[in-house]
Order: structure tokens, then sequence, then C-alpha cells
């Protein structure tokens, strides 16, 4: 049933995805974990024929059988026991099919250990992009209704209690600059997606004259391994998306709130449309604006996330560990996830709302939002702020109490008159748009706010774009460099490959 009565249509169809419907079971993620192992081994299956450590027609069997097992899904894998793992049940199952003298050289070079926190490199690459992209579709929907609402007046609250005038394009504005700080941290977070730790083996790097660039090259990494123990001991990336997603977390759940009570009948100041509110089973008059509250929930994810991760990270001792790179590890995603939709709710949220001006503005005046603007009117009068200050606080209590219509009114009472009794200037319509210093509201200030911060949102779009591009680029390169492999002739293995002298240096 789509209407309640109350409420006419149903929830929007992202919402009724993301938050009502029962969703299709997820790929296994046996499966999507080898997705990724497979991934690497046909890069490092390639670089070890390209480096002739494997002959040719060796490589072109492996990769082979690797090419076909991702492509009937690891069918043969679906009933295969794996008493010591995943990877080993894979292994096996590779030299089973091919032989030892084929299936057996795989791991050359290699250990599960850099194996491991490489493909966990290559998993945290779509949640960092969903992530990103959803916080770019926020600042832009954020910056439109900025623009939108920029003179629809509203008073700023300070502890629950309306303060000053603004505008409700300004209050867009300012969530809009800090989540592009938080886009910037998750961006700075995502540098550490570049590094490739395949190489650096169980800890130690390995005596096998490898060549770490050109699987980075393949995987689609900008860095190399450097350093062996850094490569294998750390998981300090998924740390610091986490972290990002923390801070994150905490204006997405603040904004949350803010249009939750905005949009109740207390306030009426916003109004939120039904496809993104709820009814009631049992209260028919009921419209719950529920979404707001899965941003609150899903937003604290991340926060679970950090805490366990780092709590099982720490007190272990600065190399491999289960505890790091198995136990820490599987509050990531879910975190990541959570927050990618924490994001995507509130963006539609925002989008969908509309202000009440009519109610805003009546909130502000009532409100006596104007009462800052008239002290500091006084001060520029001669009277001292703190005198000013005194005199209008006693002109709010006299407009509160029914002994004056207004602040002006109250004001010529005690001898400070205010032109025309209650000056158009003094006004809340007028004071936020001659708020024009210290980031205030006003046209100008809002400009210069508004047009370098859509330039900045416009600078994170692009650079995601060219970091998915190149991702996207690798996954090409490492085809054709499989399809060369197979086209190859058997090649006589080199026993040292380069040279001895060479052997422990990067190829160029």
């Amino acid at each position: 049933m789509t209407d309640s009565g109350r409420l006419r249509t149903a929830a929007s169809p992202e919402i009724r995805r993301m938050l009502l419907e029962r969703r299709d079971p997820p790929r296994p993620a046996w499966k999507s974990e080898l997705d990724r192992i497979t991934h690497v081994d046909l890069a490092h299956v390639v670089m070890l024929a390209e480096r002739r450590i494997v002959g040719a027609a060796t490589a072109s069997a492996l990769l082979a059988a690797v090419t076909e097992l991702r492509e009937r899904d690891y069918a043969p894998l679906e009933t295969r026991p794996a008493p010591r793992g995943l990877y080993l049940a894979y292994e096996s199952h590779l030299i089973e099919t091919l032989g030892e003298e084929t299936g057996g050289v795989l791991q050359t070079g290699r250990s599960r250990n850099d194996l491991g926190v490489t493909c966990l490199q290559l998993a945290l690459r779509e949640p960092y992009r969903r992530l990103s992209e959803e916080l770019a579709e926020l600042g832009r929907v954020l910056l439109e209704r900025a623009h939108e609402y920029r003179e629809v007046l509203m008073p700023a609250y300070t502890h629950f209690q309306a303060a000053v005038p603004v505008t409700y394009g300004h209050y867009l504005l300012g969530l809009a600059q800090t989540f592009e700080r938080d886009a910037r941290a998750l961006a700075q977070a995502g540098e550490g997606l570049e590094r490739c730790p395949l190489g650096a083996g169980s800890i130690g790097g390995t005596t096998v004259p490898i060549n770490p660039a050109r699987t980075a090259e393949l995987l689609g990494f900008g860095e190399q391994v450097r350093n062996s123990v850094d490569a294998i001991a750390t998981r300090d990336t998924a740390l610091r998306m986490l972290s990002a997603a923390v801070v994150l977390g905490v204006t997405l759940d603040r904004a949350a709130l803010d249009l939750l009570m905005w949009s109740s009948a207390e306030f009426g100041l916003v109004t939120i449309p039904d496809g993104l509110v709820g009814s009631s089973s049992m209260m028919p008059q009921k419209r719950n604006a529920f979404v707001l509250e899965h941003v609150q929930g899903k937003s604290a994810a991340a926060l679970g996330g950090l805490t366990a991760a780092a709590s099982a990270m720490r007190g272990t001792p600065f190399t491999n560990s289960i505890a790091v790179g198995t136990e820490a590890m599987t509050h990531v995603m879910p975190a990541l996830d959570a927050t990618v939709d924490a994001v995507k709710i509130l963006r539609l949220a925002y989008d969908g709302a509309r202000p009440v001006p009519r109610a805003m503005a009546a909130r502000a005046t009532e409100g006596l939002t104007h009462a800052t603007a008239t002290a500091e009117w006084l001060v520029r009068q001669g009277v001292p702020f703190r005198r000013a200050h005194h005199q209008v606080g006693e002109a709010a209590l006299a407009v509160v109490e029914g002994r004056a219509d207004s602040l002006g009114a109250a004001l010529d009472t005690h001898g400070q008159v205010v032109p025309d009794g209650e000056s158009y200037d003094l006004r809340p319509q007028s004071v936020w748009w001659a708020a024009e210093f210290g980031g205030g509201p006003g046209p100008a200030s809002f400009r210069r706010c508004h047009e370098p911060l859509t330039l900045r949102w416009e600078d994170h779009r692009t650079r995601l774009a060219k970091e998915t591009a190149r991702w996207h680029d690798a996954d090409e390169r490492l085809r054709d460099a499989v399809a060369l492999v197979h086209g190859r002739t058997e090649q006589p293995p080199a026993t040292a490959g380069p040279e001895p002298k060479d052997a422990f240096h990067d190829e160029p």
C-alpha cells in the first residue's frame, strides 16, 4: 500500500532499496576474496614471465587456468574443503589440475602475507570510491540549495534558542564547507591506497629477482613496495579511512538532527516530501522523518569500527599478525558501507527538504534575533558595547513581558532613540543582508565563500575521476599483458634473472 491516508506516496525508490526492502543476498565473501586473489595472481604471473623467472609456457598455462576459474565463478572450488584457508585450497586445485611443475610455481617470490595486504588495498578502493562519489554529490546538492535559498531569512540557533538572523542558504553553505574538509581528509587517507605491498614476502622481501614496480603498475598502484616490514605490519590506510569516516559521521549526525528538529511541527521551519518520511502502523496522523534517524545510526558505524579495529591492533608486535591483518580488518568494510549509506540518505534529505520562509521569518522576528545588531547600532552611535548590550537586554525583556511592542520602542523609554521607532535597517530581514563581515550571510560574503568552494568540490570530482580512470586503465593493461604472455613461445628460463649484482635492485 503506497497511500496511508496521511501520506499519498510511498518512500522513494532509493530509500526503499537502502532501508525498507530485503536486499538480495550478497555475493559470497569467499568469491569476492578470490576475485582479488586471482587478479593479483594474473599480475604476478605476468611479471614472473616477463622476468623469465618462469617459462612462457608455464606462465601461459597458469594464466589460462586462473582465467578459466574466474570465468566459471570458481565453480570447481565450491565444494572443495579448505582446512588451511581459502588460498591454499585454491592453489591446491591449480596443482592438481596443472601438475606441481606448473601449479606449484604460483607462490614464487611471494607469501600469503603480502598477497593478503595487497588484496585489502584493492578491496578498499570500492568503498573509498563510493564514499568519495557520494560526498561529492552531497556537496553538489548543498551548494545548489545554498544558492537557491541564499536570501531566505531564518534564525541561527545557539543552545536551541534563536540567536541571530542568517539565511537558510548560509546554513547550507556552512555544511558544504565542513563536508568539503571531510572530502579532503578522505582523499588524504586514500593516498595510502597508492602503495602496493606486493613483493614484501612474509616480511623480509625475497631473494627471487622479482620486479615489484611492474606488478604495482599492472594492479593500478602508484608506488611499489619500499620497506617490507612496513608493508606487512601496517594497516594504517584502513584506519585512516575509518578515522576520516568518524569525523564525517559526526557532521552527518548533527546535520540530520537539525533537519529532524526543524521539520517537526514544534519548529515547522522545513518540510520534507512524502518520499522521505514514513507513517505509523498504528497512529494514522504520524509523518515521521525516519530516514534521518537512519543517518544518525549509520553514521556511528565508523566510530564503532575504528574503536574495534584500533583496539584489536594494540598490543601486537610490529610484524605480521592475525589480530591486525584479519580480526581488526573485519570491522572496516561494514563501517565504510554504512557511512556511504548515511551520506546518500542525507543528500536525498537535503535535496528534497524545502524551507518554510514565513515560519522562518516569523521565528527570526519573534526570537528578537536582531538584538545584537541593535546593540551594534548603539555602538556606532558612541555607546560602549557592554552598556549597549545591557540596554538592549532590558529592551528585550520589556518586549518579552509585553511592556513594549519592539526593541526600538523599549529603547525609546530609556532615552536611546532608534530612528522611526524600529529602523528598517535593524529588522532581521536587513540585518542578515548587512552582515558582510566575519563570513556572515550578506550577499558579497556569501559569494566569497560559495564561488571558491564550488571550485574545490569540482577539484574533488576531477581528482576522483582520474583515480578511478587509472584503476580502469590498469585493468586494461593487465588484460593486454596476459594476452601477450599467452601468445609467446616457450622461453628458456633465466636462472638468475638479471646479473647477480642487479638482483636486489628494482628494474627501471
